[in-house]
């Protein structure tokens, strides 16, 4: 198999960095993007000036706001926001050939079924071979051709090698795995771990506290991955440990910087409102939670950030919370 045409629906800033790994691939690539003043920017001034401002696209980039552009592509590339998945998969799906690969590269859970990405891309998109991309990746970086490398996984060995053949470069290393599972896990719950990264950042906790938060926030992401089918061991590699390294890490991260500015008081409404990009941790915290419970894994650190966002607890109430919880095993109870 052989991918050489490639539609990347979705021209924020990881749709727009993506769409810059494949033209350096040396693929055929069509960026579709909702908003005409991006399909704009970036067709006449090969800059996405909305979302990923200040880094050149290359001329043979082209955008479109038309989506019968993906009847005739080998692969699609799902990059919207988690919680539009499902409706950009809905209309995707009357001109999507069946059997197309489809990865997906949003993370996070949606919220209103509970259901993995990859779970409402099937419903969606009956038909679609589908896999997942994921790993620690700041769009911007991506763009600039600095190097990076991700996780591809896909259930399908041989789409998943030619979909790793099809994205891959010198400075874009994707690295195959057949654990979905694993994969999904990963990318959404980082997200909401980053969060409370920020808040410790922000209220000024030390190094020493944001390392206990990764490692222990760690565990809660294997729990729940392991419950979910996934295997731990996929989940210490790029698309577990390695986003949640550098999303808890850096304030390029959205949902860190999140945090931080909730750790000072600043309104989340007030925050979101003053944003164009999506902190997709926000909008997974409470699905995560709602998972964990239903199939019986404890989440503290998750639990206490779901509190923070969407239950009216106080910063200083959920971080009393965790310190005062009983001493436990390391590898044991949480």
């Amino acid at each position: 198999m052989k991918i050489e045409r490639i539609a990347i629906i979705g021209a924020g800033a990881w749709g727009t960095a993506l769409a810059t790994v494949v033209w350096r691939s040396g693929r055929d690539v069509t960026l579709w993007a909702f908003e005409s003043e991006t399909v704009e920017a970036i067709n006449n001034g090969h800059e996405n000036t909305v979302f990923l401002p200040g880094v050149p696209l290359g001329e043979g980039l082209r955008a479109s706001s038309d989506l019968g552009l993906a009847a005739d592509v080998h692969a699609v590339l799902l990059a919207t926001p988690a919680q539009h998945l499902r409706a950009t998969a809905q209309a995707l799906a009357p001109v999507l050939p069946p059997r197309t690969p489809t990865v997906i590269c949003a993370k996070g859970i949606e919220s209103e079924s509970g259901l993995l990405m990859s779970e409402v891309a099937g419903e969606a998109l009956p038909g679609a071979r589908l896999a997942v991309l994921s790993g620690p990746t700041f769009a911007a970086e991506v763009a600039r051709e600095q190097p990076a490398a991700v996780t591809l996984a896909c259930a399908d060995a041989e789409i998943g090698k030619a979909l790793v053949a099809a994205l891959g470069n010198r400075n874009f290393r994707p690295y195959l795995s057949e654990d979905v599972t694993a994969c999904e896990i990963g990318g959404a719950v980082k997200n909401v771990l980053a969060i409370a990264s920020g808040i410790v950042i922000g209220r000024e906790m030390g190094e020493n506290a944001r390392a206990a938060l990764v490692t222990r926030g760690l565990a809660e992401m294997v729990r729940l991955g392991v419950a979910k089918g996934a295997e731990a061991v996929s989940m210490m590699g790029l698309c577990g440990f390695g986003d949640l390294l550098l999303t808890c890490t850096s304030a390029q991260s959205r949902n860190m910087s999140l945090g931080i500015q909730l750790s000072k008081g600043e309104a989340l409404k007030d925050i979101l409102d003053s944003r164009n990009t999506v902190a997709e941790g926000v909008f997974t915290a409470a699905p995560v939670v709602a998972l964990a419970r239903c199939m019986g894994v404890e989440m503290p650190i998750c639990e206490a950030v779901d509190r923070v966002l969407n239950h009216g607890d106080s910063i200083d109430g959920a971080i009393a919370g965790l310190l005062d919880r009983p001493f436990a095993s390391e590898t044991g109870s949480p």
